[in-house]
């Protein structure tokens, strides 16, 4: 049985519709990420689903149950904040065992619930600590523990970890995702770092103005995104789109880029999908990582690497590697070198391409061509 079924909701908010008919069918055990530009609904689909705010349209099922109707106390779910939410003058015992206070749980179980969760989130030495004498990462600790010890059906987690710096982000990432591998729950977690998106889901649900793009697993998203907004958002930097016009030659089919220019490329491909056809103009997507240095070799099949030559317009170097930006077809796209090769801005360079990885989606709609 599914933990989560959202069929078909809407929400308008007077002549502003912000969620155009949403279905997702969440697992049980499941770590969904929802995701998509600030503005797009993501946040208003996990209010519905907590309750906290109702549907114009549509149904929520939690564990087979519609709960349309249902208050937000009595959906067996729980909701960790942005905010933390924690309350001041309380310390962290008090805080993670006000809820159960207020269930009237005795008192015998109040306390095996926080002291197993209390284990869990490695929060033991801090709960005669009251939330000012506590890190960002302690505080959401505490929030995800007051959250736990409830064992709902359902974890709502909205933007958690928004308000943390960059390194403490990425220590409580790893910890959620730990977490999630040792309790198993089932999971809903709104965020718009599409890094979190990619490393802690099962699936990702890429939201825009309201209209689900597509429900996925990252490998999917990533690699065959279902059309050019799911290409474009996820990634940094992002899958290069340009236009391009499929050309045949000896039974092959090819890609030129730039067709009418002197600096034309044509890009043979591997494995073009079935819809494709000769003379068809199509946007050409190829993620940064496929342009790489000359001596790269992208797998055992020889067809896969092209080399073509293109001039440099800028370099980034980040430690790890180094981003380039160079001009193929008269058009800009982004490359990921090996940290040590530095390319020479202005000049032309020779650069090997992984076509076996290419994406082609309709021009006038920007969907994938399958």
């Amino acid at each position: 049985m599914a933990a989560l079924n959202v069929r078909g909701v809407t929400k308008r908010f007077g002549l502003l519709d912000v969620l155009k008919g949403i279905d997702l069918e969440i697992d049980s055990g499941e770590f969904t990420v929802l995701v998509g530009p600030s503005g797009c609904g993501k946040s208003t689909l996990l209010n519905i689903i907590a309750g906290l705010e109702t549907p114009s349209s549509g149904t929520i099922e939690i564990g087979g149950r519609v709960v349309n109707a249902v208050a937000p106390k009595d959906r067996d779910i729980a909701m960790v904040f942005q905010s933390y939410a924690l309350y001041p003058s309380m310390t962290v015992r008090q805080n993670i065992t006000f809820g159960m206070e207020c269930r009237r749980v005795p008192k015998r179980e109040r306390e095996e619930a926080l002291g197993r969760v209390a284990r869990l989130l490695q929060i033991e030495p801090l709960l005669n600590r009251r939330p000012s004498q506590l890190s960002g990462g302690q505080r959401q600790r505490v929030a995800m523990g007051r959250a736990l010890v409830r064992d709902p059906l359902l974890f709502l987690f909205d933007e958690p970890l928004s308000n943390l710096d960059a390194k403490l982000r990425v220590e409580m990432r790893m910890e959620i995702k730990q977490l999630h591998q040792r309790i198993r729950s089932t999971i809903v977690y709104v965020t718009h770092d599409q890094i979190e998106a990619m490393t802690m889901a099962s699936r990702i649900a890429v939201i825009n103005q309201g209209e689900l793009q597509q429900f996925a697993e990252p490998d999917t998203i990533y690699n065959r995104p279902a059309n050019l907004f799911v290409a474009r958002f996820m990634g940094a930097p992002p899958m290069n789109t340009v236009a391009a016009r499929l050309r045949t030659a000896d039974g092959a089919l090819y890609a030129v880029l730039g067709e009418d220019r002197p600096d034309a490329v044509r890009l043979a491909l591997p494995n073009p999908p079935a819809a494709a056809r000769e003379g068809d103009e199509v946007v050409l997507g190829i993620r940064p990582e496929c342009i790489a240095e000359e001596q790269r070799r992208f797998g055992n099949d020889p067809r896969g690497s092209v080399m073509v030559e293109a001039p440099v317009e800028m370099i980034e170097p980040t430690g790890a590697e180094t981003v380039v930006v160079l001009r193929l077809g008269g058009e800009l796209v982004f490359g990921r070198l090996s940290p040590d090769v530095k390319p020479t801005v202005g000049q032309s360079s020779r650069f090997a391409l992984d076509t076996r990885k290419i994406c082609l989606f309709e021009p006038e709609n920007g969907m994938l061509i399958q």
